[in-house]
């Protein structure tokens, strides 16, 4: 059981996109055409260069802003109100997820490559509103994106959280290893498993997980 492995943590950290809502219900597919979009009408390239670009900044930068801030000196603030500009009546509330992550001792954060007033909407329409002593987006990291170690740390201080005393469960792999490295214990939210030695454990199913913390 990984109850044992969490007997420490005083704060949880979660990451929002694909982690506080299943993949499935599709949230990011929009903000992917709005990036694409975006990208079309700043750059003047066509939907495939565009929809490429996003994809190969999201690669090699973390976020797509991230690539489009170094490469082309994108204004991110416009950006991020555009992108996120979405229909959120495709997310539904979770009770259950809810009732686990209430459950848990200590602070709950949530840190996202989004901005954090998304997070809050994403947040309300899950009916998960309420729950987190904090929300932290990209912009409190002065808009360099997880998985860049910097990131993580100024967020971290921001908060003042432990990391040797706190946990982060995230979809995307590759941004489980700087808190990994900093001494955080490491949950991995995705449909399939990774088997980077950064990540402590798997979920299909976040709420259930929690629940074994807690039972």
């Amino acid at each position: 059981m990984p109850a044992a492995f969490f007997n420490h943590v005083q704060t949880w950290v979660f990451d929002l996109d694909n982690t506080l809502y299943p993949p499935h219900m599709g949230l990011f597919d929009q903000i992917d055409r709005r990036m694409t979009a975006y990208i079309m009408a700043e750059l003047g390239l066509d939907q495939p260069q565009a929809n490429q670009m996003r994809h190969d900044y999201w690669q090699r930068y973390g976020t797509t802003l991230a690539g489009l801030m170094r490469e082309h000196d994108l204004d991110p603030e416009p950006y991020m109100v555009e992108v996120h500009d979405i229909d959120f009546s495709v997310l539904a509330p979770d009770p259950d997820l809810r009732a686990r992550i209430a459950a848990l001792p200590g602070r709950k954060i949530v840190y996202t490559n989004g901005s954090a007033p998304y997070a809050q909407r994403v947040l309300e329409a899950r009916g998960l509103d309420g729950l987190f002593a904090a929300l932290y987006g990209v912009e409190h990291a002065d808009y360099r994106p997880k998985p860049e170690a910097d990131a993580f740390a100024q967020v971290f201080t921001l908060d003042g959280l432990d990391p040797k005393a706190a946990a982060m469960f995230e979809d995307d792999p590759r941004n489980l290893a700087a808190p990994h490295a900093m001494g955080l214990r490491t949950v991995h939210v995705a449909p399939n498993p990774d088997a980077a030695a950064h990540i402590h454990h798997h979920t299909d199913d976040l709420a259930g997980f929690l629940g074994k913390l807690t039972a």
